[in-house]
């Protein structure tokens, strides 16, 4: 018996990257998993074939992460097809804008955190309907805890993120829920916008030596969503190979 086998998990924003990677790791580990996509079917039916091939179920679920409606429904939808739901990783991102303080508009400044709003919402779902004992990651960045230029905005969306976990694992404990942050630091996926040099850069400050790939952190998250860590909550994890 794999280690996740009868467990329900939705994965938001797991059509590409790291989102599938989790998908498709916690389907490996037995989970049923709830694959969610905003505009790509395709992409996130094939995610959703791809853990089906490893003997789980799997579903795909058009949810846009900034509309209070999308994440009722999203978690509405998964009770009717599941009957419960016992893991819940919030990855779903929007764009990281990276801009001077002086220069950064509304419009980008919300774009960042309409995506924090969302995850606190589906947070707010997950506390009304996760099984007792259940399993909850949040996604964040290392970028936290580097005080990057021009990053104020982006880092600030996340470490809310990190604050919304450490308080909700108080609230959830005594049901047996635990609440986690995984921070990966940058990881090599076909979102990633720098430049080479800076790649570079980036892969000589890390003491492991290379850039991230999506299944070094979908690890982190299947350690934090198994048993093995039934005693570890309210805590952030930074996946990104010793950087900060």
């Amino acid at each position: 018996m794999s280690a996740l086998t009868g467990k329900v998990a939705i994965v938001t924003g797991s059509s590409r990257g790291i989102g599938r990677a989790i998908a498709e790791r916690l389907g490996k580990d037995g989970a049923n998993v709830v694959v969610t996509y905003v505009g790509n079917r395709d992409k996130a039916e094939e995610v959703v074939s791809a853990i089906q091939a490893t003997g789980a179920e799997a579903i795909a679920i058009q949810a846009d992460m900034r509309s209070l409606t999308d994440i009722g429904k999203l978690f509405q939808q998964t009770l009717e097809r599941f009957g419960k739901l016992d893991i819940l990783v919030n990855n779903a991102a929007g764009k990281n804008i990276f801009k001077p303080t002086a220069e950064l508009t509304e419009e980008e400044y919300n774009s960042m955190f309409d995506i924090t709003r969302g995850v606190y919402f589906a947070l707010q779902q997950a506390a009304q309907h996760m099984s007792d004992g259940g399993r909850i990651v949040n996604m964040s960045t290392s970028g936290t805890a580097m005080a990057i230029p021009s990053g104020g905005a982006y880092s600030g969306s996340k470490a809310a993120i990190e604050q919304f976990s450490m308080c909700l694992a108080k609230e959830l404990g005594p049901r047996g829920i635990t609440v986690n942050t995984v921070s990966p630091g940058v990881t090599a996926t076909d979102g990633l916008v720098l430049e080479q040099d800076q790649v570079n850069q980036m892969i000589a400050q890390t003491p492991l030596g290379r850039l991230g790939q999506p299944d070094d952190v979908a690890s982190a998250v299947a350690l934090l969503v198994s048993d093995d860590a039934r005693w570890v909550t309210g805590q952030g994890l930074r996946a990104n190979g010793g950087i900060v």
